[in-house]
């Protein structure tokens, strides 16, 4: 399976895997970019993932669904354009070969769910794990709790940082550069962080994408993967005022503020 982050928006991506073939999109915000790609490598769709119901995630969800009559795979819990299959923590989505698992992971919004394929043995060759995981985590950060408590972003963080180390992480978005200034002014002594974040820098340089990024190396750099880590708790005390008795969730919910006010 080839895997492609199709631009999307500003700063949206649609991923695509295909096989040469046949493909499926994952958050389609708009259908123009999934029929272009479709048309250039001369692919059939078969099946569109949607991890939650923000438009610029399901835009163009029902324009390809009636062009091609591909199979539509949605959070049971949200509002998804018709038809579609609802899919809730436990369930599977089965295409073109391949399943799904499928994560609950409410916090930026209320229904929002990953979907994550294991590692794949083709022809003698594994292929890491896959996560498609929209907005909750992106490379160095996570999503605004637009409908979700910072308890369930943070349970549902730790879902995902449970996956295996080779994880390939494909977010919805190219944020990675903003989060990582953010990620410093927290860490600005985490040496794996300055590295990683030249690595992004090149890239972006060169107008590349820097997703997708790796689980393992998140667990090293991201904050929100690392609040509970010593450095990050005593940054978080030093610019938010916490009670004595802050349980996790509160020092999360001060962490995700100062993202929200940082400039």
């Amino acid at each position: 399976m080839n895997l492609v982050p199709l631009p999307a928006f500003t700063d949206n991506y649609i991923w695509m895997l295909h096989d040469g073939r046949n493909a499926i999109v994952v958050d389609p915000g708009q259908a123009k970019p999934v029929f272009d790609a479709l048309k250039r490598d001369n692919l059939q769709l078969a099946a569109i993932l949607v991890t939650h119901h923000h438009a610029d995630h399901t835009g163009g969800v029902a324009e390809l669904h009636a062009a091609t009559g591909a199979r539509v795979f949605g959070p049971a819990r949200e509002n998804i354009p018709e038809p579609f299959t609802p899919l809730k923590q436990g369930d599977h989505a089965e295409t073109l070969g391949l399943r799904f698992e499928v994560i609950d992971i409410p916090g930026h919004t209320a229904g929002h769910i990953a979907f994550f394929l294991p590692a794949q043995e083709s022809a003698g060759h594994e292929a890491a794990p896959l996560l498609f995981c929209g907005d909750t985590l992106f490379s160095g950060g996570c999503g605004r709790l637009f409908e979700g408590t910072p308890a369930q972003m943070l349970s549902s963080l730790d879902a995902l940082s449970a996956l295996p180390d080779a994880t390939r992480v494909c977010c919805g978005h190219e944020y990675t550069l903003a989060n990582l200034r953010f990620a410093q002014a927290v860490e600005p002594a985490n040496t794996e962080l300055t590295h990683y974040n030249a690595q992004c820098e090149a890239l972006r340089a060169l107008g590349q994408p820097t997703l997708p990024s790796q689980l393992a190396i998140e667990r090293r750099i991201n904050p929100f993967l690392r609040s509970r880590e010593a450095t990050v708790l005593r940054a978080v005390r030093a610019h938010a005022e916490l009670p004595a008795n802050a349980v996790e969730a509160d020092v999360f919910a001060a962490l995700r503020q100062w993202k929200n006010d940082f400039r």
